[in-house]
C-alpha cells in the first residue's frame, strides 16, 4: 500500500509526458511543413529517413527547416529549464532569465566579442555569452542582497530591470563604437534565421548535458524550493547544490543567446503553465518543461514565419507579444500568493 502514491504519481507523469509529446511532434512536423515556401509530410519523413532522396523540397527542409527547428526546441527547453530552476531556487514566481539580467548579460558579451575578438569563431563567442550570463546574474543579486531582508520577488525584478538597462546600454554603446550595429542586430534580432548544423553541433551537447544535470538534481531542487531549513534538516549540501544549479542556469541561458539573442518570457511563461497540470515536485517540471518549452518555441518561430509571408516578424517580438500578458497576469496575482 505504501508504493501505490509513487506508483499513481508515475503513472501520472508518464501520462502527462505522453500528451505532451504528442503536442510537440505535431508541432515540429507543421513547423518544417509551413513557411514561405510548404512542403509535405512525405517529404519531411524522406528528408530524415532517406539520405538518398533528393530535390528542392528535400534541400529547404534539411538545410533550412530542420536546423531552424532544432535549434528552436534547444532554445526553448533551454530558456524554460532555466527560468524553472530560477524559480525554485529564489523562490520567486517573477524569476527569468531574461528578466533578471542572465540574457542581457550575455547580450554585452555578444557585442564585445564582435568588437574585440571578431576571428574567435562560434565556439568562443558561445564562451563569451556564458561568462556575460555570470556576470549579469551576479550584479541582478547583488544589488537585490544590499537589503537581505527584503529581498522580495519585486525587489529581484526592479534589479534585473536596472541591470537589464545598463548592460542593454553597454552593448548598444560598444557597437556604436565599433560600428558593429549591423551585426549585431542581425545576431539578436534574427531569432532562428539562418541556423546551420554547425551551430547546433557547438550547441546541442552544452544544452542537452545542462538538462540531464538539471534533471538528476530535481529532487535536490524541489526540497530547495520549500524552505531552506527543511533542506538544511534533510542533509542537503545547500550551497554545493545551489553553485551546481546556478552553473546550470549560465550554461543555458548563455547557450540560448549564443544561438537566437535576448530572449524574455519564456523561462517565466512555461514553468507557470507547467505547475498548472504538473504541481510542485520540479522531478516533474523539469522534464516537462523541456518539452513544452521547445513545443512553445516551435509555435512562436512557426507564428513569425506565416503572420506576415513571405516577410519573417522577429521572432523576439512575437515571444514578448505573449508574454508580457502573462507577465502582468503573474505580477498581478502570483506575488503575493507565491512570493
Amino acid at each position: 500500500m505504501q508504493n501505490q502514491p509513487s506508483q499513481k504519481s508515475a503513472k501520472s507523469f508518464a501520462f502527462k509526458l505522453f500528451i505532451s509529446l504528442i503536442m510537440f511532434m505535431v508541432m515540429f512536423a507543421l513547423a518544417v511543413m509551413l513557411g514561405a515556401k510548404s512542403v509535405s509530410l512525405a517529404d519531411i519523413w524522406s528528408a530524415i529517413s532517406n539520405p538518398n532522396a533528393t530535390g528542392d523540397d528535400i534541400s529547404v527542409i534539411r538545410e533550412l527547416r530542420l536546423p531552424r527547428e532544432v535549434g528552436g526546441i534547444l532554445v526553448g527547453s533551454a530558456l524554460a529549464v532555466a527560468g524553472a530552476i530560477m524559480q525554485g531556487l529564489t523562490r520567486n514566481p517573477l524569476a527569468d532569465p531574461g528578466l533578471l539580467g542572465l540574457t542581457s548579460g550575455a547580450n554585452a558579451a555578444l557585442a564585445a566579442t564582435f568588437a574585440f575578438m571578431p576571428a574567435v569563431g562560434y565556439f568562443g563567442t558561445m564562451v563569451a555569452c556564458f561568462i556575460g550570463a555570470a556576470v549579469g546574474v551576479m550584479l541582478v543579486f547583488g544589488i537585490a542582497a544590499l537589503r537581505r531582508q527584503n529581498m522580495s520577488p519585486l525587489r529581484m525584478v526592479l534589479a534585473g530591470s536596472a541591470v537589464s538597462a545598463l548592460l542593454a546600454a553597454v552593448a548598444d554603446g560598444i557597437s556604436l563604437k565599433y560600428k558593429i550595429s549591423k551585426n549585431v542586430s542581425m545576431w539578436t534580432s534574427g531569432g532562428l534565421i539562418g541556423t546551420t548544423w554547425g551551430q547546433i553541433e557547438a550547441i546541442a551537447p552544452v544544452i542537452a548535458l545542462s538538462l540531464i544535470a538539471a534533471i538528476l538534481l530535481s529532487r535536490q531542487l524541489t526540497i530547495l524550493s520549500l524552505n531552506e531549513g527543511t533542506a538544511v534538516g534533510l542533509g542537503l549540501k545547500t550551497t554545493r547544490v545551489k553553485i551546481v544549479l546556478y552553473v546550470l542556469i549560465t550554461l543555458l541561458a548563455g547557450a540560448a543567446v549564443a544561438l537566437v539573442g535576448n530572449l524574455a518570457f519564456i523561462g517565466l511563461m512555461i514553468p507557470h503553465l507547467v505547475r498548472v497540470f504538473a504541481g510542485t515536485d520540479y522531478r516533474t517540471i523539469l522534464p516537462l518543461s523541456a518539452v513544452v518549452g521547445g513545443t512553445f518555441m516551435l509555435f512562436a518561430d512557426t507564428l513569425s514565419r506565416m503572420i506576415n509571408a513571405p516577410f519573417e516578424v522577429s521572432v523576439a517580438a512575437i515571444v514578448s507579444i505573449l508574454g508580457l500578458p502573462f507577465f502582468l497576469f503573474i505580477v498581478r496575482k502570483g506575488v503575493r500568493s507565491l512570493s
